[in-house]
This record gives C-alpha cells, sequence and structure tokens, in this order.
C-alpha cells in the first residue's frame, strides 16, 4: 500500500513511523527543508521538499500510485486543499485529513475528505483497519477511534443468503444496525433474512472488526 503523507510535524512524523513499521510504502511532503533532511538522516522514507497543496508536489511524490493521502499539516486550509486534489484530480481511493479546528469539521466532509479526524492515533488506526478491511466502507468512529460503524455489501454468492440474523454467530463487541434492500432501509432483528447485495451496517470496537468483516464477505463455496 502506498501512502502519501502531507506535513512532516510531530503528527506526520509518528504516523510516518508507524506505517514504516508495517511495511507500508510511504512518502512525505514537507514544506520546511530543515525538517525535510531530518526526516530522511533519521527514518528509511521517501522525501518531497515542497508545498502538498501543490500539483507538482504532489506529482514528485507518485499521487498517481497512491492508495492514500494524509494531511496532516498544522493549517485546516491547506490539509483540506491537498485532501481535495486527491480526491477530485486523482482520484486517490482513501482520503483523511487532520482537523486542527473542530469547528471545521462538517466544512471538510461537506467538500468531500472521507474521514475528517483530529486524533492521531485515531488516523493511525484508520489507515489499519482500510489495509485490511478494504471491503468495509467507514461511516464514522466512536469512543476516540476504539469503535466504528461501517458498512459492508454482501457479495454475490455470500454464505449468509437466506440466513436470519439469529443464525449467525457475531463477534463480540459487534452489532448489526440496519440493512439497505434496494434503496429501502431494513431497521433489523433475530428474524430479518439476509440476502447478496445488501448493505449491511454494523457497530463494532476493536479487534471485532476484522472477525465482522470475515464473516460478512465470506462465500457459499468457502464453507
Amino acid at each position: 500500500m502506498r501512502i502519501v503523507i502531507v506535513g512532516g510535524g510531530r503528527v506526520g512524523r509518528h504516523l510516518t513511523e508507524r506505517f514504516l513499521q508495517q511495511k507500508y510504502e510511504v512518502v512525505v511532503i514537507e514544506t520546511d527543508r530543515r525538517r525535510c533532511l531530518e526526516l530522511a538522516d533519521t527514518l528509511a522514507v521517501e522525501m518531497v521538499c515542497g508545498d502538498g497543496t501543490e500539483i507538482a508536489m504532489l506529482e514528485e511524490a507518485g499521487i498517481r500510485q497512491a492508495d492514500c493521502l494524509i494531511a496532516v499539516t498544522g493549517v485546516d486550509q491547506a490539509n483540506l486543499v491537498a485532501a481535495q486534489l486527491a480526491k477530485r484530480r486523482y482520484q486517490v481511493d482513501k482520503v483523511i485529513a487532520r482537523v486542527n479546528d473542530p469547528r471545521n469539521m462538517e466544512t471538510f466532509r461537506a467538500l468531500g475528505v472521507d474521514i475528517p479526524v483530529s486524533s492521531t492515533d485515531t488516523i493511525a488506526r484508520l489507515i489499519e483497519q482500510e489495509v485490511d478491511l478494504s471491503q468495509m466502507h467507514l461511516l464514522a468512529t466512536l469512543n476516540k477511534g476504539r469503535a466504528s460503524i461501517s458498512t459492508v455489501n454482501l457479495p454475490k454468492g455470500s454464505a449468509l443468503h437466506g440466513k436470519r440474523l439469529a443464525e449467525i454467530t457475531w463477534p463480540k463487541g459487534t452489532l448489526i444496525i440496519s440493512v439497505v434492500r434496494q434503496d429501502q432501509l431494513i431497521i433489523p432483528n433475530g428474524f430479518t433474512v439476509l440476502q447478496e447485495g445488501d448493505e449491511v451496517a454494523a457497530v463494532s470496537e476493536g479487534r471485532s472488526t476484522r472477525a465482522l468483516v470475515k464473516i460478512l464477505t465470506q462465500m457459499e463455496k468457502d464453507r
């Protein structure tokens, strides 16, 4: 997975160290030349010294091949511009932006940022979840990132097709909260029967998310 991080300050450095440990391919864009040299000297990371809101710098960082962009400068406007360029010009799959001023959270959402967040650890957990749970779409985080609300579409040939919710052994710490079928919202109960193509929304916490997505994406032939 290739991750472009805009901002090489304290937050950007923390994320870079964490992702390098996970063996992700990381590129950092930072305006401060001294900070660029320091990061390049202490971490085995590719650096681009420049402004992450400029197309030329994003191109140099390999934005066209990026799976994710994370904008974590100390300036909300810069984070928003970098995120919008990544999403709208380069169609990067996952765009995450740090929001320094909580009052700007709704603006970030309205302008197309996939996940606007303020906590460094939450950003890291979100990326790690998205890497492993690519078939799940994160809607929101709860309890400072310790839990999440996500959706997944049951695939064609799903092992859950025709099963009632009460028949399925769900991981501890998960709760199915809605099912959308052909644009119709269903508030589920134990008698709700799942069908392939259903969009299932669930609340999950911690490691239970991985177990949940494994169940929701299981195919009949895998059983």
